[in-house]
């Protein structure tokens, strides 16, 4: 009579395990799913941003929004200074 309680119990148990090991499971393969979902949607994003960052360093689009937002011009001969840095003294002594 106690080995036979002892083994219901056992069975019971056993079935517990089982059904708390399948939920386990379940909610495993859910949370990955969403993270593959989350990943792929993140890839589709990065592979945007590239695009944007392509289009945005090309030359004649840099020089549009630099006339057309910052109000720059480009630099002509009439407008360039050059200045000339001034002679460091030689050294005393006659040594360089």
């Amino acid at each position: 009579m106690i080995v036979r309680l002892v083994l219901v119990a056992l069975l019971v148990t056993s079935a517990f395990a089982l059904v708390t090991s399948r939920q386990r499971a379940r909610l495993a393969v859910i949370e990955s799913e969403r993270l593959n979902e989350e990943e792929r949607q993140l890839e589709q994003d990065w592979s945007q941003l590239q695009l944007q960052q392509t289009a945005a360093a090309k030359h004649g689009l840099v020089e549009q929004i630099a006339r057309q937002q910052l109000g720059m011009q480009p630099v002509t001969p009439d407008r360039t200074q050059y200045i000339e840095a001034p002679k460091a003294p030689a050294p005393a002594g006659g040594r360089p």
